[in-house]
């Protein structure tokens, strides 16, 4: 005998039944939600997706079309993956002899060739690695789902770390602050100088008598900060840190000294960091696949199948035709043509500008509008973790307004032997002022900037060295792309322009990450299943 919530369920679904049948799907769903039956709209916040499907030919009496996709970066690999999953012939040209486009990891051995550069040689040690280009993923981000779908293993990327630093030498700083220490203190004064005003009645007109009560309530946990009896003062707390720690018997700890003044911390510019991991894309926690990033374009890749994905072929023109497109390209010392229905085109858009084409002056002017972004890593390799051992820094990242812009602490291999930071992260035109030397004076100059929050031996004990600049590497010309605007020339690109269509996280409201390529393949093979079905 049914319960009474099986009862219950029975009668809604009947219910429901007839709603579907009068008022067709989309009042079935919204009846759905008001019941209870379905998500609500902040717990779908990721686009819908449904994968095209072998059945999906069958059930309409249609074969699968011929695509071919100019590229094996991340877009151009998803876009594959997903096209074969549903039974189109695909075939990915890629420029490089390797897939993974700006998803690359070094590790020793490899070989790290620049445009009008000597090449290097990683030498990394065995377990040491550098993500050139993507290093971190955010939870929310659809290159989680497709982690899982394709077992990829994850671990947590340390994306801030109240142990690192922040220094700004042009605001006078001279010394290093440890960002708990930092943060302690800016959040402290400004909780004071709001508590203050909020006494004294310069926010009466937003505030009731009640509202007035709960936000210095509210300050007095946030900053930290003293009773209204001493003015709501910041004194400074544990918070801010200790220079000997708490231990055992009578060793309470020793607390750091009392705060700089309101006017120092404020002067010193430390608070502009803060920012940055409240960003919907940079908030904790943030994953990286184990032993690198690159695990993902080679899963991607092995589910495409080798024999589909043509590595070392340089793409020379692109032919829209009446019923299909051609494309030439060139391998071996061979120039070679392929015909297919489609082209899905994910290189960059400074590259596919310099492209000929027959796809009209606006398509050319759309493709050389995004601008490309300059940015660069260093790694370094040394023989002991003394960041861990010294600092207390187990992963995260340490701001600077020095040319490093960043120094990344390693996020995997804890209280190991060696270990590996990305001694700069840096963009616009600090990272072309690095992309100008030579792999030694990278070397040399990030030493020296880095000494400047580490000490001496920042330059102590490297075991190897590897730097990347990516305005300089072949066939892709830039860590990312920026739009001026988001107008006629990216809505062009967003279409289909005869059988071509073109895919990328330049392409989408997420540049710069792989969420974007993955989302914007997505885009491109909806709409293009959705052509080919009908026909």
């Amino acid at each position: 005998m049914p319960t009474s919530a099986e009862s219950q369920g029975v009668s809604r679904r009947g219910f429901l039944t007839r709603v579907g049948a009068t008022g067709g799907a989309g009042a079935m769903f919204a009846t759905m939600g008001a019941l209870g039956l379905a998500p609500s709209a902040e717990a779908a916040t990721k686009a819908p997706f449904d994968p095209p499907q072998a059945s999906d030919f069958r059930l309409r009496g249609r074969g699968a079309a011929k695509v071919v996709v100019l590229g094996a970066g991340v877009a151009g690999l998803a876009t594959a993956y997903e096209l074969g999953k549903a039974g189109y012939q695909v075939t990915v040209l890629e420029a490089q002899d390797r897939v993974g486009g700006r998803n690359r990891t070094l590790r020793g051995g490899d070989r790290l060739t620049e445009i009008d550069g000597p090449t290097q040689r990683v030498g990394f040690s065995d377990g040491q690695y550098m993500n050139a280009g993507p290093a971190r993923i955010a939870q929310w981000m659809t290159t989680m789902d497709y982690c899982r779908e394709l077992g990829v293993p994850l671990e947590v990327f340390t994306n801030s770390n109240a142990e690192a630093y922040l220094y700004n030498e042009t605001a006078g700083m001279t010394a290093p602050v440890k960002w708990r220490t930092a943060k302690a203190d800016v959040f402290g004064y400004i909780s004071e100088l709001l508590a203050k005003a909020t006494d004294q009645g310069a926010l009466d007109q937003r505030l009731t008598t009640t509202d007035k009560e709960r936000l210095l309530s509210f300050l007095s946990g946030f900053g930290a900060i003293g009773s209204r009896a001493n003015g709501f003062a910041y004194t400074g707390t544990d918070r801010r840190g200790y220079t000997v720690d708490p231990g055992a018997g009578e060793t309470a700890g020793t607390l750091l000294g009392p705060p700089p003044s309101l006017s120092e911390v404020f002067a010193s510019g430390v608070g502009r960091y803060f920012s940055f991991e409240f960003g919907y894309s940079q908030a904790m926690l943030m994953f990286q696949p184990v032993g690198g990033m690159d695990a993902i374009p080679r899963a991607l890749a092995k589910a495409v199948g080798p024999g589909r994905i043509s590595t070392g072929a340089k793409v020379t023109e692109i032919t829209n035709l009446a019923s299909g497109v051609r494309v030439e390209y060139e391998r071996y010392g061979r120039t070679r043509v392929i015909e297919a229905d489609y082209c899905v085109a994910t290189l960059p858009p400074q590259i596919l500008a310099r492209i000929p084409h027959n796809l009209g002056a606006n398509v050319q002017a759309a493709l050389r509008t995004p601008v490309p972004a300059s940015t660069g890593k260093i790694g370094l390799e040394y023989r002991n973790r003394w960041w861990e051992r010294d600092d207390n820094i187990y992963g995260g990242i340490t701001n600077t307004d020095l040319d490093l812009s960043t120094i990344w602490y390693p996020s995997y291999g804890y209280n190991g032997r060696r270990g590996l930071v990305v001694g700069y992260y840096n963009f616009g035109g600090s990272a072309d002022a690095y992309a100008r030397l030579t792999h030694p004076e990278r070397l040399r100059r990030a030493l020296d900037m880095g000494a400047k929050i580490h000490g001496d031996k920042y330059r102590q004990d490297i075991a190897a060295s590897a730097s990347i600049a990516w305005s300089r590497q072949p066939h892709i010309e830039g860590g990312w792309i920026s739009w001026p605007s988001r107008g006629a020339e990216y809505k062009l690109l967003c279409a289909p322009q005869g059988n071509v269509y073109y895919a990328g996280d330049w392409l989408s409201y997420e540049i710069a990450w792989q969420h974007g390529s993955f989302e914007s393949a997505r885009k491109v093979v909806t709409e293009l299943h959705q052509r080919v079905l009908q026909g």
